[in-house]
């Protein structure tokens, strides 16, 4: 079939109609017929030859044309399609490396192969350009919901219809034993989209905590205005759900909001979700504030946070416990995921177990370690003394101020306390160099003998070696493992050194053995200044410029 004038402005018809049809450009389409049309050439001419065509946009003329580069001589490996500047010299003036020559040759009888191959190309280039469309489509709708029909169902996975293109939603991305036939109407939200080889793939989800953000966000004007702000979701898709929510306008309240007239709102969301039961909790950012509105409904009478650890203890009355557990611990562990802590709760009950526990152990040190009466230990309990340091080494007048004790009596406790902390402390540093702990960590200023102890029981018994451990592994931390919170016990951690006293400790060492020069440090600290001086400068500039 040779390309005649008959069929020349069909090139161009067709390439419109395909395009029309997938909804891609047109110049995609004519830019896959030249490529088409130069391969049928290269089998005619020879696929050693650069042959392209170009297609006229307006009259549909295909022009053949045979390229020839110019080369270095050494370079010259193709003579069909390369040649060098002496050769060059023939056909053009002063000819450069790169220059190109351009030979017109006449159009190529296409036979059937060749039009059955030249369609297959047309063909690839077409679903390539439909998949970019699509790709590009919905990559910047992720993280948003979509209105979809339901095609068909595939091993569980529910193929969607979402206009433009297809999505899937997975078994595990439903709610609860959700079932859809064919033609149903769905609404999902876009988790991911991604680009693959037999196309873009977008990835529904009925079950993210998101879903139930967007579909707020659909339902309560607030939100969409940015007056309400969503702090934090939680879900136990098809069964319950937390949601916090702050507003940034105190004439506005977030909860009341969300809710609705008589709960119209909420009950929008509900029924989208098949009947998930949701709490809208006010959000704070005081973690322990927000940790006794996560756990309503149930009561808290106490809460005690440890920030470093990011865990949470939690007092409930006794007969609370189960309300605020939930069923199969729903509750708790929906209000972990709102506060991103690790919550333990206990009762009244053995709260006060506990704390009679630890007054019994701290009678029983002072009555073994300073030989005081039973009445006398707890006396000094009762006031808050913990420790025998805190006995040895108080301000007098805190211990005068205890029923009883006048000054030759708080001598004598504190002249006790601090023979049995000697005494302690000596057997420390032989237990210590018995292990072959050497002077030098022994001198270095920081360490108590009962630190030393502890490192030299863990291999650490020289100043370098303590150089080069590293903080977490003296005061601890905690670490992710397949999602879950792992602790990483520190060899000073019973001791009650912190993060930031392990790091000033190990790089005092490090300064001491002369790895660390201090005036690298004083620039590095200078540096940082003056970023953190550059930011607030950049920050009042922009609040001024607002302003």
């Amino acid at each position: 079939m040779a390309i005649t004038s008959a069929n020349q402005l069909e090139l161009l018809q067709t390439a419109e109609a395909v395009a029309r049809e997938k909804m891609i450009d047109p110049e995609l389409v004519v830019e896959a017929m030249e490529e088409s049309l130069a391969r049928a050439a290269k089998s005619r001419y020879g696929a050693e030859m650069d042959i392209r065509v170009s297609i006229d946009r307006k009259t549909g003329k295909a022009t053949f044309t045979r390229v020839r580069t110019v080369v270095e001589d050494e370079e010259l490996e193709n003579y069909q399609a390369e040649l060098t500047v002496e050769q060059a010299k023939q056909y053009m003036e002063n000819p450069a490396v790169g220059d190109e020559l351009r030979d017109e040759v006449p159009p190529v009888e296409m036979g059937r192969i060749a039009a059955q191959s030249a369609k297959q190309v047309i063909l690839q280039k077409v679903r390539e350009a439909e998949r970019d469309r699509q790709y590009d489509e919905f990559k910047d709708r992720a993280g948003t919901i979509i209105n979809g029909v339901v095609k068909r169902e595939e091993y569980g996975n529910v193929i969607v219809d979402i206009g433009r293109g297809e999505g899937i939603l997975r078994r595990n991305e439903k709610i609860g034993r959700e079932s859809y036939r064919p033609n149903d109407r769905i609404r999902c939200y876009i988790k991911d989209v991604r680009r693959e080889a037999r196309g873009p793939q977008i990835f529904l989800s009925r079950t993210d905590p998101q879903f139930m953000a967007e579909l707020f966000k659909m339902e309560v004007p607030e939100i969409y205005d940015g007056i309400i702000e969503i702090k934090a979701v939680a879900r136990d898709p098809g069964s319950r759900a937390k949601i916090a929510v702050i507003s940034y306008d105190g004439s506005i309240d977030p909860v009341g909001a969300c809710v609705g007239m008589r709960g119209s709102r909420v009950q929008a969301v509900v029924n989208e979700l098949q009947g998930e039961k949701i709490d809208i909790i006010p959000w704070n950012e005081d973690q322990p504030t927000f940790l006794v509105n996560a756990l309503q409904p149930a009561e808290v009478s106490k809460v005690v946070l440890d920030e470093e650890a990011e865990r949470i203890e939690v007092v409930v009355p006794d007969e609370q416990l189960s309300l605020a557990i939930g069923r199969r611990g729903q509750n708790v562990r929906l209000a972990s995921q709102l506060t991103g802590l690790d919550i333990d709760i206990m009762t009244d009950a053995e709260e006060s177990k506990r704390r009679q526990a630890e007054f019994a152990e701290r009678t029983n040190l002072f009555m073994d370690k300073l030989d005081l009466d039973e009445f006398f230990a707890q006396l000094l309990v009762s006031e808050g003394f913990t420790s025998l340091e805190e006995v040895a080494y108080v301000e007098m007048d805190e211990l005068l101020v205890i029923d009883g004790v006048d000054e030759s009596t708080a001598e004598e406790l504190q002249a006790r306390a601090r023979d049995v902390l000697e005494e302690a402390n000596r057997a420390a540093l032989e237990a210590a160099r018995a292990l072959g702990v050497e002077d030098s960590l022994v001198d270095f200023e920081g360490l108590t003998p009962q630190m030393i102890e502890a490192l030299a029981k863990d291999s650490v018994l020289t100043l370098e070696d303590f150089a080069t451990c590293a903080d977490w592994e003296l005061a601890g931390g905690w670490t992710s493992v397949d999602g879950e919170r792992v602790k990483d016990d520190g060899v000073l951690e019973p001791f009650d050194v912190s993060l930031e006293e392990a790091q000033n400790l190990v790089m005092t060492a490090r300064i001491e053995l002369g790895w660390v020069d201090p005036a690298d440090l004083v620039t590095e600290e200078a540096e940082e200044d003056l970023e953190d001086g550059a930011e607030d400068d950049g920050e009042a500039s922009t609040e001024e410029a607002e302003a």
